[in-house]
């Protein structure tokens, strides 16, 4: 149930973010700037919820295998939930740990340029490294709905065992 929620909070949350969060801030907060740091905090404290899922789904996942293994239980964990579990860490841990840190610089250091030209030249540049950051959230979150699919479907052939 813990693997569940976590899978849950992670896939969920990053819809809700998509969703409601990004549309009301920058219809809430009249400016670019104090919206998009508003963001960018919103996505760091995203980002700690989703390291805390992927420590319950790493556990939880190596805990049945485990247990699967000593016959305990009749809830196997297939080669493709462990592949999709792993790209699935290893997007998360790219993001948090390397893109999103360079993206949250290099937007403090467009916000903070003077001039129109040094200005546009600042957030081009943020958002050549942004662009792909919000694809690979979007690969992440469907890669999410995949393996909750797989552990459903896991769980039901479970049981008719």
């Amino acid at each position: 149930m813990l693997e569940l929620t976590a899978l849950g909070t992670w896939v969920g949350g990053l819809i809700i973010l998509i969703g409601a969060v990004i549309p009301a801030v920058f219809n809430t907060f009249g400016g670019q700037d104090s919206g998009g740091f508003l963001l960018t905090r919103a996505f760091e404290g995203y980002n700690r919820i989703v390291l805390i899922a992927v420590a319950v789904l790493t556990l939880g996942t190596v805990g049945r295998a485990w247990l699967n293994r000593r016959g305990v239980i009749d809830y196997p964990v297939s080669s493709s939930e462990w592949n999709v579990l792993g790209l699935m860490v290893l997007i998360a841990g790219a993001i948090t740990f390397v893109l999103h840190p360079q993206a949250a610089a290099l937007q403090a250091q467009a916000f903070a340029t003077k001039g129109d030209a040094a200005r546009t030249l600042a957030f081009n540049t943020f958002f050549r490294l942004h662009w792909p950051i919000r694809i690979l959230y979007v690969v992440n979150m469907g890669l999410g709905i995949v393996l909750l699919g797989i552990r459903i479907r896991s769980w039901i052939e479970g049981h008719r065992r």
